[in-house]
């Protein structure tokens, strides 16, 4: 199966919902000003948010209104209007190759993807030829490092390791040591699942940055937020917690083959203005790809 019907296959939970949704409301009559409400508010539940769903309907009453439209077209336009809504944030992690190692630090919360993101990420530089290395910073939970230690075999990289419990700060400072000393092309460093009351865990991010920054003033030159799909609508708070807390470069998001939720990438899109660098449709080492803003506008609407 290819991509494209990998990530349609994916947003089938999603897909679903909207088509079934536009073809009820959508029937052989012309657009009027129900029609339009019936629309914008499915377009809310299907967590595409307040904002962007009344930018969009205000657009198709624009071009359309008082005319006879079908499901067909109307999904056609409304894929078109999705895709310009984020086409500028669809922009793919670029490693600076002049940063040696470029170092990516992921966060997130627990159970929100983070290790298998980063196993997948790990296996789609090294196909492309870099030389990857990942840190198992997650020092909190024994079930995370030895899950990474699977990926990692997985992903064919090396991984390093500290004792149970250990300072992550110092694990980090450690990995960039190693990596420098082995000319390696990228370190991915993973963090401790954060739960948004932890206020001592989120120091330690900005003490894991503050330390690294002892090696390289530059690093990390990437921050990752990995982010559950399923979540739905609170993925906007996990994105304001971690922005306070570090300097957030891009979003990733996991899970959307699971959720009729899948409409949140656009109001994250809407509201944040962070680069959604990837998504994920499975739980394959190849289910994670470069974020494109069309492919996912027409997988939503089934097209």
């Amino acid at each position: 199966m290819n991509w494209f019907s990998k990530l349609k296959d994916g947003l089938k939970k999603s897909s679903s919902k909207l088509t079934e949704g536009i073809t009820a409301i959508v029937t052989k009559r012309k657009l009027d000003e129900e029609m339009l409400e019936d629309l914008e508010e499915l377009l809310i539940t299907a967590d595409l948010g307040v904002e962007t769903a009344a930018k969009i309907t205000a657009n198709l009453s624009k071009n359309r209104f008082n005319q006879e439209v079908s499901p067909e077209e109307v999904k056609e336009f409304l894929a078109e209007e999705i895709a310009k809504t984020i086409e500028p944030i669809a922009q793919e992690l670029i490693i600076d190759t002049s940063k040696k190692p470029f170092v990516l630090m992921v966060v997130g919360v627990n159970g929100g993807g983070k290790t298998t993101t980063i196993g997948k990420l790990a296996h789609y530089w090294k196909q492309q030829g870099f030389k990857v290395r990942v840190a198992a910073g997650d020092t909190f939970r024994a079930a995370a490092v030895a899950q990474l230690e699977t990926w990692a075999k997985r992903a064919d990289v090396p991984i390093v390791m500290g004792k149970e419990k250990s300072d992550a700060a110092g694990l980090a400072y450690s990995a960039l040591e190693i990596s420098q000393r082995e000319g390696d092309d990228i370190l991915i460093i993973d963090t401790a699942g954060r739960l948004q009351n932890k206020g001592h865990l989120m120091e330690e991010l900005s003490k894991i940055e503050r330390v690294i920054q002892k090696i390289d003033p530059d690093a990390p030159h990437s921050c990752l937020l990995v982010l559950d799909a399923t979540t739905g609508q609170n993925a906007h708070s996990q994105v304001e917690l971690f922005k306070k807390t570090v300097n957030l470069t891009g979003l990733a998001l996991t899970k959307l083959d699971g959720t009729a939720k899948g409409g949140v990438l656009i109001s994250l899109a809407q509201k944040h203005n962070i680069p959604v660098h990837a998504i994920g449709v499975g739980e394959g080492i190849n289910d994670l790809r470069p974020f494109d803003a069309h492919d996912f506008a027409k997988g939503l609407l089934g097209l």
